[in-house]
């Protein structure tokens, strides 16, 4: 079943001529796999598929679903980027070092967008690592090719256990029988123990930004959490260990985090219900924490492209609602960056985006 599938009514826009190139060519080119098998295909509808009379309309083709569009789509003046991704760049490049921490759900252009920030940020002239701890992120394929003053890196899972399994081995090890070397091999093959040396891979990566710009990709929201979750952990042991014995020294990667003027936290989304819900879910968690949001990026958006296609110009409208969730009181800065023909891959794309994201216009 392929979802989504857009089909351009107007053959003079570029935008809606490109999405629609773009889905005829994923269909001509599906995988052997799956080519052979019984194909459905369900169009790009107007309006979100949520609810029941969109869950309704979207099994019936011949209903339009209007009564819903008008419920979902929100009177009032079109939501304005307040902030260009070029504008976040130039007041994060402001500092000499820093942590950028960018978050978001699956599937929203987290790895696009911390790539984008990386760049322009280097182009700045300053120093920037740009890394990730998300296995399917690809930095090295987004960027393609040497910037200078950026360097890329990944936090590997599997590379970080091994690293921290043979440093415990060789601490841990000396002097124990062959049975108990058995036993300490056997404690290191818990899954807890990639928990644990992904955690350390992430304290370094956060302490590094004491002395450079790192720019941070990270996990989907659940695995981000769990490193927050055992930051926080972390933090409560070293506190109770040293913080008598030595009153303030004591830092933590969770106490870099919560201090706005070396951390920042950017929350990507998609201007849509769910994503932008999850988004806000994810805001109330990090707040918990005494984590406080820096901004919001909306990625992908249709509400600043020029589109003349009636079906994309419907999808633009229904964006207003959940722009203006975002800027009503979720955000303390935005920055909306356009749906675009091609994916951002590489320096030229990247610079395209950012160009784009500073001169949209509003309908």
């Amino acid at each position: 079943m392929m979802n989504g599938v857009f089909i351009a009514s107007s053959s003079d826009d570029s935008l809606a001529r490109g999405l629609a190139d773009q889905s005829r060519t994923a269909l001509q080119n599906l995988p052997p796999e799956i080519k052979d098998l019984p194909l459905h295909i369900v169009p790009l509808k107007p309006f979100n598929t949520v609810g029941l009379p969109a869950l309704r309309a979207l099994l019936n083709d011949k209903q339009s679903h209007e009564d819903g569009a008008s419920r979902e789509s929100s009177g009032g003046e079109a939501v304005k980027p307040g902030f260009s991704l070029t504008g976040l760049a130039e007041e994060l490049a402001a500092q000499e070092r820093g942590l950028v921490l960018v978050m978001g759900k699956g599937g929203v252009g987290k790895t696009t967008v911390a790539a984008a920030l990386a760049l322009a940020i280097a182009e700045l002239g300053k120093k920037v690592h740009l890394s990730t701890t998300d296995p399917a992120a690809h930095l090295a394929q987004t960027i393609e090719g040497n910037v200078p003053n950026l360097t890329i890196s990944r936090i590997d899972p599997k590379e970080e256990t091994r690293i921290y399994t043979e440093k415990i081995l060789e601490a841990k090890g000396k002097g124990l029988d062959d049975e108990g070397l058995k036993l300490l091999r056997e404690d290191l093959a818990s899954p807890c123990t990639e928990e644990v040396a992904v955690f350390h891979a992430f304290a370094r990566t956060v302490f590094e930004a004491r002395r450079s710009i790192v720019i941070l990709d990270t996990a989907p929201t659940g695995h981000t959490l769990l490193l927050l979750d055992a930051a926080g952990s972390y933090h409560r042991e070293m506190l109770k260990k040293f913080e008598e014995s030595t009153p303030g020294k004591v830092k933590t990667p969770l106490m870099m985090l919560q201090d706005e003027s070396q951390s920042k936290v950017l929350l990507v989304t998609l201007a849509e219900t769910t994503p932008v819900s999850e988004a806000a879910a994810l805001q109330d968690d990090l707040r918990r924490a005494s984590i406080e949001p820096y901004g919001w990026v909306v990625n992908r958006s249709l509400s600043v492209s020029t589109t003349r296609d009636p079906l994309l110009r419907k999808r633009a409208q229904h964006e207003q609602k959940e722009l203006q969730r975002i800027a009503g009181g979720l955000a303390k800065r935005l920055s909306i960056l356009p749906l675009m023909t091609e994916e951002p891959v590489g320096v030229p794309l990247l610079k395209k985006l950012l160009r784009a994201g500073a001169q949209s216009p509003s309908p």
